[in-house]
């Protein structure tokens, strides 16, 4: 039985799309490993830290988990710590070409890491990072989307950055 696994991500920010992801993974894998990408090609919101604290201020409550910062390849991430599975989310059809070549790539370069695709409750399926910050730009309610902390620190975030109504 494989005890470790990583799931890894931007979480810009988080949701419950992704904590649910991270509760049913921590079933099945007691060492789960949260990597959160520092990677140069995407334009994040938050810092590499406020996303690591906000991470862990959400996951507070989880025995077990390491939440740390990677950049670089993501395998040499999973080679460093001897992490043989990974954890990815499929929202909708449209996420499956990208993880799939995602997996098919970190699979050539390091043979011994498999890649596990978890789907979210269909409740959170829809959800994406992008269609977040939208609604709170627009001064939407996001408490069906992420916890309420993440939400008051998204909306303070963005005050200088769009018009909230």
């Amino acid at each position: 039985m494989c005890e470790k696994a990583v799931y890894p991500g931007t979480f810009d920010p988080l949701t419950y799309g992704h904590l649910d992801i991270i509760k049913r993974a921590k079933r099945i894998f007691p060492n789960l490993f949260i990597a959160v990408a520092a990677n140069p090609f995407k334009k994040p919101l938050f810092s590499l830290k406020e996303r690591i604290k906000l991470l862990k201020q959400a996951t507070a409550d989880m025995e077990d988990l390491v939440i740390e910062s990677f950049d670089g390849l993501f395998v040499d991430y999973c080679q460093k710590r001897n992490i043989k599975v990974v954890i990815r989310g499929l929202r909708m059809i449209s996420d499956f070409e990208y993880e799939l070549q995602m997996a098919y790539t970190n699979h050539k370069i390091a043979k011994d890491i498999e890649t596990v695709f978890f789907m979210p409750h269909e409740s959170y399926a829809y959800i994406s990072s992008k269609l977040i910050k939208e609604i709170a730009c627009l001064g939407g309610d996001l408490s069906n989307f992420l916890p309420d902390f993440i939400e008051k620190t998204l909306k303070d975030k963005l005050k200088n950055r769009c018009e909230l109504k």
